[in-house]
């Protein structure tokens, strides 16, 4: 009996010690074991989670190259800052990359590459060359896949920057000449400071009467024009004159400039009279200089950029009044050509970059940013709810010249003429004016220092668009 319960009780531990290795055999580990394995899940799992945290904490990055020094590169970059802290989605970084022409060169160099910036700012005569570039994306695409309303900007500027009712660029820094005046010259010449000449005539007649000479030494002129292409595409067009063929390069491929018309022709025979006449100050191609000019009393009447009024306004030693550019009295006045720059969106490059382009390009054009970029520069607000904002409107108390430089600007009658010139050589073209404006001022007759323009302008631009074919 003892041998059966001992042979049995064996028998007991063999099955029990065969089912435990049993178990083993498929893979189940120790309690302790598998509670060890768990924690390291846990731990992989939080590790996951916490990196997609830092995934979203991160901004998308996009640079903005821009050619502003002085207090428009201090006030563009408190701009960028204020956007930078309205949202945690975008960071812009600001660069200067020195003068426009500067600015463009570089970017040539990158661009339609992943190295180009997401935003750069072009001056308004490199329009064109940006176009054919290939290197950007029309802001178009996001205003037609967003429903974004533009309606609210100021329609002078916009049409400037649209081909084909494509908006390309958003403007940006904008302005347009004026004419100023010494308002204690005009009431020591016997005129009247509220009311200042309008038309080419009348500007030739005040001029003799605010010409001041001493023997043959002339103490101050009663007129000045910069030598400044600019200045003559305004004189123009506020004719409702053309600078190149093809509706100025706005219905097709411009092929031939046209400003040694009857407009332009108007422009030089009044430079030219009023130089003969000695009523004509030529302080040459620096804006510096005319401006100088102009406060030490040297000339009575001259054009500036509208970005250039409340400094005038504030530094001159005598009242200065602010008016709109003359006009031809056989023409009727059309208005201004907007000039500055616009802000470029950059394509081949990544698209979250681009995005954070246009929601910074959205965010600049709000009132609340326009009238701070406005009160800073004195460039045109784009967006004109921003004159209704309390600084601007305790600013335009202080300098009532200001609005003068909006009312002129609003004025405008939209037009081929007053959109202005599309040509990839803008720049040549304009030099080309200054060297016909300092050839008539040397003695060339009028009509033969525009045609030599034009032939010359004619050349580079039949250069440009072989190129392009």
């Amino acid at each position: 009996m003892k041998k059966l319960l001992l042979l049995f009780f064996l028998t007991l531990s063999l099955l029990i010690f065969i089912t435990a290795c049993s178990n083993d055999a498929e893979g189940e580990e120790p309690e302790e074991d598998t509670a060890d394995e768990e924690q390291q899940a846990d731990e992989s799992t939080e590790n996951e989670e916490t990196n997609e945290e830092e995934a979203m904490d991160e901004k998308v990055e996009a640079v903005f190259w821009h050619a502003m020094s002085g207090s428009g590169q201090e006030s563009i970059e408190a701009i960028v800052d204020n956007f930078n802290q309205s949202q945690d989605q975008y960071t812009i970084i600001p660069e200067f990359q020195g003068s426009y022409e500067e600015a463009l060169t570089k970017f040539r160099s990158v661009g339609g590459t992943e190295d180009a910036p997401a935003i750069i700012q072009t001056f308004e005569v490199g329009t064109k060359y940006m176009i054919d570039s290939g290197f950007i994306e029309p802001v178009q695409s996001f205003i037609d896949e967003e429903g974004y309303d533009i309606n609210q900007l100021e329609e002078n500027i916009l049409n400037y920057y649209t081909v084909d009712d494509q908006l390309y660029s958003m403007p940006f820094n904008s302005s347009t000449p004026v004419m100023l005046y010494n308002k204690d010259a005009f009431e020591e010449a016997g005129l009247d400071p509220e009311d200042p000449p309008q038309t080419f005539e009348e500007i030739k007649e005040a001029a003799e009467q605010l010409t001041v000479k001493d023997g043959d030494n002339t103490e101050r002129y009663g007129f000045s024009i910069l030598n400044y292409g600019w200045f003559i595409e305004e004189l123009i067009a506020t004719q409702g004159g053309l600078f190149v063929n093809n509706d100025n390069g706005r219905s097709d491929e411009a092929t031939e400039a046209v400003f040694n018309g009857e407009e332009g022709l108007r422009v030089f025979q009044l430079i030219d009279e009023m130089n003969q006449a000695g009523t004509y100050g030529n302080f040459g191609s620096n804006w510096d200089d005319i401006r100088a000019a102009f406060q030490t009393e040297n000339t009575a009447m001259y054009l500036d950029s509208s970005a250039g009024v409340a400094g005038t306004v504030e530094n001159a030693p005598f009242e200065v009044g602010v008016a709109y550019i003359p006009y031809s009295e056989e023409a009727e006045r059309n208005g201004v050509i907007i000039g500055g720059a616009s802000l470029w969106m950059s394509n081949g490059i990544d698209e979250a970059k681009q995005q954070a382009a246009w929601e910074f390009m959205k965010y600049l054009q709000s009132p609340e940013s326009q009238a701070k970029w406005h009160i800073d520069t004195g460039y045109f607000s784009i967006n004109p709810a921003a004159y209704d904002e309390e600084m601007v409107q305790e600013r335009w108390e202080e300098v009532p010249q200001l609005k003068v430089t909006v009312e002129q600007l609003q004025e405008t009658k939209p037009s081929y003429a007053t959109q202005g010139a599309l040509i990839s050589v803008f720049p040549e073209a304009r030099q080309q004016v200054v060297t016909a404006m300092e050839n008539v001022l040397q003695g060339t007759d009028p009509q033969e220092a525009l045609d030599q323009a034009v032939e010359e302008t004619n050349r580079v631009m039949e250069q440009a668009n072989r190129a392009n074919e």
